[in-house]
């Protein structure tokens, strides 16, 4: 399925995220944190910016994400989520641009992440923070959509369903899976789904 970028597309993805009774995880004992899931143009259509993170950074170094990080005292989600996408990739947008939330992520690390769906429009540069990001991909939103982009699996150390997310040209694990698995569901496909329970690789776990 093709997905041009058209006012069509972001009616539509605004419906299917604003639609969606998204859910707040339990704050106690965890780090909040946003992130943004940008829907941009490209010249082959929609795609959404996936970064990949420096490998100086002290956590989670050289792993797939979104653009975020924490939200600060007296900042809500979608402010958070807007400051660091400007600051990681140089977007400066505004809360106009915001379609709607999806459910949180509590990461085995000790986080729960707030993805914020974003509607950025055609005319945006990019420009990656060398210090906290290595390089910045484009995702088609088709290539989302194809049957075979997510997998599942299990691992010894959990009873929980591991998710990996063939895009990028590698394999993308959890929690960036997790949460770029549910924006397909919810705001591609429209489909209820959700993905707290889908595990994270061990080596994330840190």
């Amino acid at each position: 399925m093709s997905y041009p970028f058209t006012d069509d597309l972001r009616q539509r993805l605004k419906a299917n995220v604003s639609g969606f009774a998204d859910r707040r995880a339990e704050p106690e004992g965890l780090i909040h944190a946003a992130v943004a899931i940008t829907v941009v143009d490209t010249p082959t259509g929609a795609a959404f910016l996936l970064t990949r993170r420096a490998n100086r950074l002290n956590a989670h170094a050289g792993q797939f994400a979104l653009p975020g990080g924490r939200v600060e005292p007296g900042e809500t989600s979608i402010q958070a989520a807007l400051r660091e996408l400007h600051e990681e990739v140089g977007v400066d947008i505004g809360d106009e641009t915001v379609l709607g939330l999806l459910d949180d992520y509590p990461t085995r690390s000790g986080y729960r992440i707030t993805p914020v769906v974003m509607w950025a429009g055609g005319d945006i540069t990019v420009k990656a923070d060398p210090g906290e990001v290595a390089k910045i991909h484009y995702i088609p939103l088709s290539q989302l959509a194809h049957e075979d982009t997510p997998e599942f699996g299990s691992i010894p150390e959990s009873d929980r369903p591991i998710i990996r997310l063939n895009i990028a040209n590698a394999k993308v694990h959890a929690p960036t899976a997790a949460v770029v698995y549910q924006f397909r569901e919810v705001a591609l496909l429209g489909r209820e789904t959700r993905v707290e329970h889908l595990e994270q690789p061990v080596w994330a776990w840190r």
